[in-house]
């Protein structure tokens, strides 16, 4: 497993576990989670989370940036005008190529406004940004995010914090047969065992906020999303037994000792 990198855009990682910065206590449980998690990217809310204010108190400050590769992201914008601002923006403050496209459609159900979304991705790739790409569950969605550039698409498992874990993983195992460019289930992972799904499915990544600020532990909630990624992905690359419609022995039928 030590040559299974996790390759997106002109990044190669070892962990396939992106976390969030969001939702925390506070930036110390951040930091402390973060590093229990094994992850090596962290996503950022540009619009929210103070990466650049260094009179204030600076996620920066408890994330090292030598040691993280930071993923700016558009949470809380709407249109695709509002995101590629916030891109731009982010990428002139810290040189960040690397960034998260997410453009919501309504403040209730977080789902992605997936025209805009494609209007963002298409001027992005343009500027030579390495988008990744927040999305629906829908494959021809997917494809079309690919056709336009992006270096990774991001479907979700579920709405954004709703911890339901995986609503059609049927779809999520289409989108991956047919994506030439990595899979990451973004949104809705509540436990361990939804990340273990689905990197078992074959998704390359898992990136997971709520399900580990919100834990009662979020440290240990953040180990368990470590183990579950790996075992996933391993599962996968074992390849899974088939399913039948009747037991199979699993001792010999011949060469019994009969009395």
């Amino acid at each position: 497993m030590s040559n299974d990198l996790f390759q997106v855009g002109s990044y190669t990682f070892n962990s396939r576990l992106i976390v969030g910065s969001g939702k925390y206590q506070d930036f110390a449980t951040t930091k402390l989670a973060t590093e229990a998690s094994g992850a090596e990217m962290i996503t950022v809310a540009v619009r929210r989370v103070n990466i650049t204010q260094s009179n204030e108190e600076n996620l920066l400050d408890y994330i090292d940036p030598k040691k993280y590769t930071i993923l700016p992201n558009t949470a809380g914008c709407f249109n695709a005008e509002d995101a590629v601002r916030t891109l731009r923006l982010a990428r002139e403050a810290g040189g960040w190529n690397l960034v998260k496209l997410e453009v919501l459609g309504d403040t209730q159900t977080l789902y992605p406004n997936v025209v805009e979304t494609i209007k963002a991705a298409e001027i992005l790739v343009k500027e030579e940004f390495e988008v990744m790409v927040y999305t629906n569950d829908d494959p021809i969605v997917a494809t079309r995010l690919e056709e336009v550039g992006c270096v990774a698409v991001m479907p979700l498992g579920n709405p954004i914090g709703s911890g339901r874990g995986l609503a059609n993983p049927f779809n999520i195992r289409v989108i991956k047969e047919r994506a030439g460019v990595p899979i990451v289930v973004d949104a809705g992972i509540g436990t361990a065992s939804d990340a273990a799904k689905a990197l078992e499915l074959g998704a390359d990544a898992a990136l997971i906020n709520t399900a580990i600020a919100e834990a009662k532990d979020p440290c240990l909630m953040a180990e368990a999303m470590r183990d579950a990624v790996r075992a996933g992905r391993k599962a996968y690359l074992a390849g899974r037994m088939p399913k039948r419609a009747f037991a199979s022995a699993s001792s010999p039928s011949e060469g019994y000792i009969w009395d």
